[in-house]
């Protein structure tokens, strides 16, 4: 239940609570890729949760950034998909034993979020140009970019990764 209405009013307004929400998500993501290159056992892998680290602290960067310019002030508002998203994740890691179908599942998680942002940056890039932030139009098309970079490196890694969890699976009795 919400306490504090977000006083949506305009598509402005939309985008600007929007935009709060991509910070959180960011700063979230930021806190959990940790535990995901420490869970991976595949070096490809966490070599690129590792860069996508980089990246994602670069996004929440921008984030703040084109926030501070729109509004005067970074803060953010409660991603609750990202944090749901998290939530799975963790549990996974606690759950799956196997070092291989780890990195499969880790590969699934991370995708899940890929294509969340991918989602977001969008969105917020199309409602950008509608309200005339031309420069944040960019701004976010480029983490968008980025975005979709990560997730075609994912699918690269799981067909790999995918094969070999097949391969090294307990044979069934």
């Amino acid at each position: 239940m919400k306490i504090f209405s977000a006083n949506i009013e305009d598509l402005r307004s939309l985008y600007i609570d929007n935009l709060q929400k991509a910070l959180d998500m960011e700063q979230k993501i930021t806190g959990a890729l940790p535990k995901m290159i420490d869970s991976a056992s595949d070096p490809e892998l966490a070599e690129a949760f590792s860069n996508h680290l980089v990246e994602t602290q670069g996004h929440a960067l921008k984030v703040e950034s084109l926030l501070r310019e729109a509004t005067g002030d970074a803060s953010t508002t409660t991603c609750k998909v990202i944090g749901a998203l998290i939530t799975e994740a963790e549990d996974t890691i606690k759950d799956v034993t196997d070092p291989y179908v780890l990195d499969v599942a880790l590969i699934g998680a991370a995708q899940q979020v890929e294509h969340h942002e991918i989602a977001v940056y969008g969105t917020l890039r199309n409602w950008a140009e509608l309200i005339g932030l031309d420069g944040h139009a960019d701004i976010l098309e480029s983490i968008l970019d980025e975005e979709k970079n990560a997730d075609e490196l994912l699918t690269e890694l799981s067909d790999t990764l995918n094969t070999t969890a097949e391969v090294n699976a307990p044979v069934q009795a």
